[in-house]
């Protein structure tokens, strides 16, 4: 208990830290419109998550004795374009995410609902980082009012358009909550540790971003001996072993495409990332029946992070 106490006080005043710092200089981007001026404090702000990545990361190893096992990645480039798509677990799957990947890649970037910009405080961190904002119309709004067909990926295109003088790691969370038993019960997924993927949220991004991208990292994400409470388990420096699985995937045709108004291409986008789930299925019942009871003691990390 007082491990979880003291690494959530620690975590929580190094996030508030970095917050601060990025909105004093996201006032500074305000004050100028000029472009090349905007992306050299969105870089700072950049480097500022960096930080906070790394000290998170460095704060929660301290209390604790984690085998990082992570396959994959080797060619990455800190200079490319990337959306990254992964299973959901648990909170700790975005500390995971910055751990393994915040030397590799460029800092990680989530779609926020526009309605976030202008939250206080929080909206301005978020767009002084550069995380892109999103427009969505409901079904219901769009029979009422057909000629905004369209206008919300545009509107997100728009919000993007920075990133193609400014290398980009875009996450997607395909099945749009954290995975539980019951959830998985509850909606009839046919997987056996996964969700049924979302297909819309990915086409969306790719359907706004699709040309900029140079590959999609698809990431396996599990914790095999601390699955009913991972993030606690972290925090309180229980957590034994993380497993982290990185496959690439090329950016084509055949997942840019009109994916709302293309009735063909939906549906092979559709198995597309159907195929994908079953192999994530696949790899996580493999990750799982390794050793469940295993001990890490004197096990060697395959992969430092």
């Amino acid at each position: 208990m007082l491990l979880l106490v003291l690494n959530s006080v620690l975590v929580c005043i190094n996030t508030a830290f970095w917050s601060v710092l990025i909105c004093c200089f996201a006032l500074l981007k305000l004050l100028m419109s000029i472009p090349a001026w905007q992306r050299s404090v969105s870089k700072v702000c950049n480097g500022f998550m960096w930080a906070w990545a790394t000290l998170n990361h460095k704060l929660l190893m301290l209390t604790s004795n984690v085998e990082w096992d992570v396959e994959g990645g080797e060619n990455l480039d800190k200079n490319g374009w990337y959306l990254l798509i992964a299973n959901h677990l648990s909170w700790t799957d975005i500390v995971v995410v910055f751990s393994v990947f915040r030397n590799s890649i460029p800092m990680v970037k989530f779609f926020l609902k526009q309605q976030l910009l202008y939250v206080p405080f929080l909206g301005l961190a978020c767009w002084a980082v550069d995380m892109p904002f999103m427009k969505r119309y409901s079904r219901q709004y769009l029979l009422k009012h057909p000629e905004k067909r369209g206008s919300d990926l545009e509107t997100t295109r728009k919000s993007c358009a920075r990133f193609r003088h400014t290398p980009t790691t875009v996450v997607n969370f395909v099945e749009g909550t954290r995975f539980t038993e019951g959830k998985q019960k509850h909606t009839r997924s046919p997987y056996q540790h996964l969700l049924t993927p979302k297909t819309g949220g990915i086409a969306y991004t790719l359907g706004a971003m699709g040309e900029q991208f140079d590959a999609i990292i698809n990431v396996t994400l599990a914790y095999p001996d601390n699955r009913t409470l991972p993030f606690k388990d972290l925090l309180s420096g229980r957590m034994k072993k993380v497993v982290v699985r990185i496959h690439t995937l090329p950016v084509d045709d055949s997942v840019t495409g009109d994916y709302f108004n293309d009735k063909t291409f939906k549906r092979n986008f559709h198995q597309w990332l159907t195929l994908i789930w079953e192999d994530k299925d696949r790899e996580l019942e493999g990750i799982y029946k390794e050793s469940p009871a295993q001990t890490t003691d004197n096990i060697p990390e395959r992969h430092t992070v």
